[in-house]
This record gives structure tokens, C-alpha cells and sequence, in this order.
């Protein structure tokens, strides 16, 4: 059942990309294993869903070290306590919710202790929901200067999660306003603009990505731009 799941969601990944003149393979598929079992992600690997994506550091870290033969990809969408920073930057490929400078601070430190540079994402309160974590748009500009100076991480783009609909034509505004973000946003920058000196901080990365779309909407997200698609449902079934 998982495999034909997967099939039938890399159909329509190919369908949006192909629609919006884009290629499938420029777009990521993350599998969501949020309360999902060791033996059905098992399944989602053998489909050939290689990246997964956990929502709680202690589901994540049982699930990190029963699968750490077959050598995930694993990227935390959720959101993220700093107490909890330590226990992630040296498992995880890529953190999808940076939503605070404290928290982008955290990380940098703990990536250093662990030797390492650590790829982020930092996520947008596209709606401004009250309810849901992450910067407002209009401050995102601003935000990402201060993350530029830290050397432990690299800035890879944003993520949001847009409000639930059963209708995915009323996100589109919503994901066509996180595409216009990104291209507003210079990331491959090599100067400091305020200086006019050569830019010190962390590796600017041409990765540019936006992680956005679930299962009920990622096709629309995919026509505005979606890099990165964390789908949950549409594989596993409801939980």
C-alpha cells in the first residue's frame, strides 16, 4: 500500500512540475513519520522516500538510531525548544524551523561544539496565524541579515505551513507571496553590502529552497514554487 502511495504522490509532483515548466527531480519529496512506526518508514525507504521528516526531537531520536542502517536523510520540521538544539544538530540534514534569533543563536553554538555547519531554513508565519510558530513576512528580510553573521549556520531559504483548507486554490496567494520572499532575498551574496568588504559569516548557499505543500495542497505549492514537499497522509495514510 506505502509503495503505491509513493507512486501515485511522485505522479503528481511530476504533474504539478511539468505543469509550472519545471522538472520533478528539482523537487524534493520529505515523508512525514510523525507518530509513523519504525517497520512502515522501513516501508517508505523501500518506496524510495529517502527523506524523512519528524516533528519531536524524542520521537526523532529512537527512530534516528533504529534506522541508522539504512541512512535516512532526515530533516526536523517541527517546532524546535533550544534546550532540545544539542540533541539534533549533529543528526540532522536540514532544520526547516528557525523562528527566532535565540533559537538561531542555540543552534549555531551546539553546530560549532559539534564541528560542523548546519543548513537552515527559517519559517514564515505566512498567514500570521496565532496559533502557529514563525517570523511574519515582513520582517523576514531583516531576520535573515542576523542570521547571515553566524558561522555555524548555512541559510537555505524558508518554510511554511499555510493554514489548513479543504479547498488548496486559497493557499495559492499564500505560497505565490513565500516564492516573491525568497526571490527578494539575495542569498548568494559574496560582499557585504554595508560594508563593501568581502562577507565573513557563514557559506551562503545557492540551494535556495522553499519548503511548503502538505498533503492537501502541495500541488498548488509545487506551481508557486515549492523546492520541498513534507508529505504525511497522502503516504502513510491517516494516523
Amino acid at each position: 500500500m506505502v509503495s503505491n502511495n509513493v507512486e501515485e504522490v511522485r505522479k503528481r509532483i511530476a504533474e504539478a512540475a511539468h505543469k509550472s515548466n519545471r522538472k520533478p527531480e528539482d523537487i524534493t519529496l520529505i515523508g512525514v513519520t510523525k507518530t509513523v512506526g519504525v517497520l512502515q518508514i522501513q516501508e517508505l525507504l523501500e518506496a524510495g522516500v529517502t527523506h524523512l521528516g519528524e516533528n519531536r526531537v524524542q520521537e526523532f531520536l529512537p527512530k534516528y538510531a533504529a534506522l541508522a542502517p539504512h541512512n535516512p536523510t532526515w530533516h526536523f520540521i517541527g517546532h524546535l525548544q533550544r534546550n532540545k538544539a544539542k540533541q539534533l544538530v549533529d543528526k540532522i540534514s536540514l532544520i526547516h524551523s528557525i523562528d527566532s534569533l535565540d533559537l538561531a543563536r542555540e543552534v549555531d553554538k551546539r553546530a560549532k561544539q559539534a564541528n560542523r555547519t548546519i543548513d537552515i531554513l527559517v519559517e514564515i508565519n505566512i498567514a500570521n496565524e496565532p496559533t502557529k510558530h514563525g517570523i511574519l513576512a515582513e520582517n523576514a528580510n531583516e531576520f535573515s541579515k542576523y542570521i547571515f553573521e553566524l558561522p555555524n549556520v548555512r541559510f537555505c531559504g524558508f518554510m511554511c505551513v499555510a493554514p489548513f483548507v479543504e479547498n488548496s486554490e486559497k493557499n495559492r496567494s499564500y505560497f505565490a507571496k513565500m516564492r516573491d520572499l525568497l526571490q527578494k532575498n539575495n542569498f548568494e551574496k559574496s560582499v557585504d553590502s554595508k560594508k563593501n568588504v568581502p562577507y565573513t559569516g557563514a557559506p551562503f548557499t545557492t540551494r535556495n529552497e522553499l519548503s511548503m505543500g502538505m498533503s492537501n495542497d502541495f500541488l498548488v505549492a509545487i506551481e508557486e514554487g515549492a523546492t520541498m514537499v513534507r508529505i504525511g497522509t497522502a503516504l502513510v495514510g491517516r494516523r
